[in-house]
């Protein structure tokens, strides 16, 4: 986690952030305030407030109250940004700060592991507003992006750790080549959380799905925006606003009380993570465990580098001889695991990944089925046991397949 030794620690932080102090007698969580009108004792008073259209202050509920600020501000602060924009869910954040960095006849660069619903925007509504995308592999050297950059190219998106795939980027690279050449550097940073602080390897933009880790209970949808500086956030604020992205107080009201455990929350995970990703390296059904914080792991070095901790969510390759339905007899065989898409809540999940795994270069290719793992915070010890009776059904499985063809390694082209 990221501590100030000068001042204090980020639990502390954690505690105090998004929370007006006051001297008087009141609750400790402050209240949450839901609005749509906002009524001034005078015309001259309206007026004064519509001239500060990016200040926190109250002009209309589309523009966040009282709730939506506090939860602003504790964002920020964990980001270590300038200011942040909340909005109505992760990918609201995504295609916002896409639209408020592209315009049509622009260029941008995307990593080919990017998460499925961002292709699916630019390549959609993006490609119909004229803006150009070309997808690099996230592993791309400091040569090969510069020669991807073209005269018009006005953003460089990053996500780090890729979706499904788990490459580490080199943010900082791509920051020095998209700067070198008058473009701007948005990075989804929902899988660094506190771990990894974006503004100091020279992102602009940093995106948040605060439904994972900073809701850490499934049962919101959240997502926030946080810049470099005030110029940015202007951008980013003004873009929202302009396409009516909001987040629901009651939403903010929840994420601002479970920021309070995040650090532990995140601690905790990121143990439990690691020691059953350690176990299923040990595995001999597996090949390779998608987890940049193991030793000898891809990206190892980089995370090494430049992030404080790991979040909880990894992905593991299977043996070769282990097919689809392999993977899936062993999935829904498995009692502590729940089948689900998100992740960053309490409860561990696992996904068969091989379907939503999009690749258009050579990027993310590899011999067998994939699964994405969640580590909640159950004990480790029963949700290995879980894994284990898991193997064991999928062994079986395998073996009845007896006389049908041999699997054939996933097709992550096109799909």
């Amino acid at each position: 986690m990221q501590d100030d030794p000068e001042g204090p620690g980020f639990g502390t932080r954690l505690v105090q952030m998004g929370r007006p102090r006051s001297a008087a007698q009141t609750f400790v969580n402050p209240p949450l305030e839901r609005g749509s009108s906002v009524l001034f004792p005078s015309v001259a008073a309206r007026d004064a407030t519509r001239a500060r259209p990016f200040d926190q202050v109250l002009t209309y509920g589309l523009k966040g109250g009282p709730t939506h600020f506090h939860l602003e501000d504790a964002v920020a602060e964990i980001e270590g940004g300038s200011r942040s924009q909340i909005v109505s869910t992760g990918l609201a954040a995504v295609t916002a700060a896409l639209m408020a960095y592209l315009r049509g006849g622009q260029h941008c660069l995307v990593p080919d592991s990017v998460y499925g619903p961002t292709r699916t925007f630019l390549d959609g509504m993006g490609a119909g507003f004229g803006i150009a995308t070309t997808y690099y592999p996230p592993t791309i050297d400091e040569g090969g992006l510069r020669a991807m950059m073209r005269a018009n190219t006005a953003l460089v998106y990053a996500e780090s750790p890729g979706s499904h795939t788990m490459e580490v980027q080199d943010v900082a690279m791509l920051a020095r080549v998209a700067h070198g050449a008058g473009a701007r550097l948005v990075l989804d940073n929902t899988w660094g959380l506190s771990f990894f602080r974006p503004f100091d390897h020279g992102v602009d933009c940093s995106i948040q799905a605060g439904t994972k880790y900073l809701g850490g209970h499934s049962d919101l949808l959240l997502g926030a925006l946080t810049t470099s500086d005030d110029a940015n956030w202007q951008r980013v604020r003004s873009t929202a606003t302009t396409l009516g992205h909001y987040a629901s107080p009651d939403d903010c009201w929840l994420a601002l009380r479970s920021l309070r455990t995040l650090r532990v929350r995140m601690q905790e995970q990121m143990r439990s993570g690691l020691e059953v990703a350690g176990w299923l390296r040990g595995r001999p059904e597996v090949i390779e465990v998608l987890h940049p914080a193991l030793p000898g792991a891809r990206g190892h070095d980089l995370w090494k580098r430049d992030f404080s901790g790991a979040a909880s969510l990894f992905s593991v390759v299977l043996a070769p001889r282990f097919d689809h339905d392999d993977l899936v007899a062993m999935i829904d065989a498995l009692r502590l695991f729940g089948i689900g898409a998100s992740w960053g809540g309490f409860e561990s999940l696992v996904l068969p990944t091989a379907a939503l795994i999009t690749r258009t270069v050579e990027a993310g290719k590899f011999p067998g089925q994939i699964m994405r793992l969640h580590v909640g915070l159950e004990d480790t010890r029963d949700l290995i046991a879980d894994l284990e009776a898991g193997f064991e059904v999928l062994a079986r499985h395998a073996a009845g397949r007896a006389g049908r063809p041999h699997p054939t390694p996933p097709d992550w082209t096109g799909q």
